[in-house]
Parts: C-alpha cells; structure tokens; sequence
C-alpha cells in the first residue's frame, strides 16, 4: 500500500492512500481516520488496519491525483532524519579521492550522522541552491526507512516487523561547508535540502528482507548513479538492531541508509549543481523523486 500527503482542494493537508498506479487518492479523513500527519497515522495503520481499508476503498470514489498538490509523505519529521554514511563501497572510494580529510572512509562500524529537517521537499518542489553560502551543491540519491513502530534493544533478524514502509530520500549536501566545518550535519541540513517522496511504500510491498533494490539517479537527463540496495556495506537489519540497542526510536523515525558511487563529488572533474538543474532520483518499487534546483 502506498501512503502520501496532499493538500486537498479545500487547502486542507490530510495523509491519503495513493493507488499502485499513482492516480487515485483516498484522503484517510475519507476513511474515518481523523490524523493530522501522516507521522501521527503510522504507529496505528498496522497490517490489520491496511487490510480493511483495501477493502475500504474498492467501494469507495477516489479524487484524481491532479487535483490535490502532493507534499512530501512526511513534510514535518518529529525527530532529525538519522543518516548513514559512506554505506556503499564504492562511494567510499570516490568519497575518498575528494577529500581525504572530510570524508574519512576507513571504518569497522557503521558511520551515523542526523540531518535537520525543517520541512522536507515534495516530488517536484525546489531544491534551494544557497548560492550565497554553497559553491558546490550535491546530490545523494537514498533507500529511507521509515519506522511504524517504537524500538528499543531490537535483536538483528527481528527488525523486519519493526518497518512501516520505505521512501526515497536525497541527502542534498553542501561539500564546501562540509569540508570546512570537517562534519556533516550543517552542509546537510540547510532549508530545502531534504526532497522525501513521492510516497512511502509498506514494508509488506517487498518479498524480501532487506530489500534489494535498484537505485538510480540523474541529473538533467544524464544518469549518474545506478546500483542496488543490496550492496550496503550495513544493511538494514544491522542498522535497527545496532541503534535500537540502549536508544529508543520512534515511530515514525526516518533512517536515510546511504548512497552509492556517482554523486557529483565523484567524478572527474567534480560536476556539482547548480541553478536550473534538475535531479531526479528512482528505486525500483517506490517510484521517482524529481526536483529543480533554484
């Protein structure tokens, strides 16, 4: 099943059901679910629950998509968005080449890092450039997790019931800033640097644990990025069961679980955007995530 957010046509933003096709949406207040957010619906929308409202809706009529104005599945994150680093070999490799000093990759352990989230770009909505502050602007294209539930001392191989569903996330990252504050979370967290979307997608949706999925990305046209999700050094199920030991996450918590090989930093000579770009972002089974940098 597939969960959005949207701005219905009386302007009033309500989380919706958006069907396998993307054209139909089915407003939870519709449904008789009356949750402002998204964030506060998912802890309640278990298994059973997302069963009866597929039933629910076979009898129901939906809106067109076209007339609501999508917004990112999660627009107000609760908590910080918990970010993995370097969680791909071979952008270990590239991440390396650039600076040594600013992107140690040599690591036994998972590297965890958060990122400020003010408000999280929708599908379409503008990447701000921050022209003033950021020379070189760049692109990560990210599996995120979203949890539906409380954990806490998790063991690895039970994580799996844990997961709400998962959505795609660019880790928007300003190298410079990056470099000379030698730490991730201001060049990551500026206003408008978080695109999530277009919809989270049910854990249940995926036959296997984790996922393995194909991630790509582009930037005016021009692929970039293209791999697969099984090739995280850390996968998901170490990453849960790793953090959930002595912390509690939330329901509704956002795990961004890295990038591979192909962002702008990468290449040779570097190739970072700038205004009048646009970065479309796609993992199989999710969808697209398509953002003009202004």
């Amino acid at each position: 099943m597939r969960f959005i957010t949207c701005r219905l046509p009386d302007g009033v933003e309500d989380p919706a059901i958006l069907s396998e096709d993307g054209r139909q949406v089915w407003p939870l207040s519709w449904l008789g679910l009356s949750y402002e957010t998204l964030s506060e619906a998912i802890p309640f929308l278990t298994p059973q629950v997302r069963y009866g409202l597929s039933l629910a809706i076979a009898g129901i009529p939906a809106l067109p998509v076209e007339a609501v104005t999508l917004e990112s599945p999660i627009p107000a994150p609760a908590q910080d968005v918990i970010c993995l680093g370097i969680n791909y070999m071979a952008h270990s490799d590239e991440a390396e080449k650039y600076s040594a000093a600013a992107f140690a990759t040599k690591h036994e352990d998972a590297i965890y890092f958060s990122k400020r989230v003010t408000r999280a770009v929708p599908d379409g909505g503008p990447i701000e450039a921050h022209t003033d502050l950021v020379k070189k602007l760049d692109y990560e294209c990210e599996l995120a997790v979203v949890l539906g539930k409380d954990a806490r001392d998790v063991p690895a191989g039970q994580t799996r019931d844990y997961i709400f569903g998962y959505t795609i996330l660019n880790d928007v990252s300003a190298r410079d800033v990056q470099t000379a504050h030698k730490q991730w979370y201001f060049g990551k967290s500026l206003d408008g640097f978080t695109p999530i979307g277009p919809c989270i997608v049910t854990a249940d949706a995926f036959a296997d644990y984790p996922p393995r999925l194909g991630i790509r990305s582009f930037v005016n046209g021009e692929k970039r990025q293209d791999s697969n999700t099984a090739l995280q050094i850390f996968d998901i199920d170490h990453v849960i069961a790793e953090l959930s030991q002595g912390m509690t996450l939330k329901a509704g918590t956002i795990i961004a679980t890295g990038t591979p090989a192909g962002v702008g930093m990468g290449m040779d000579p570097p190739q970072f955007l700038k205004p009048g770009d646009v970065v479309r972002c796609e993992i199989e089974g999710i969808g697209t995530l398509t953002n003009p940098v202004k």
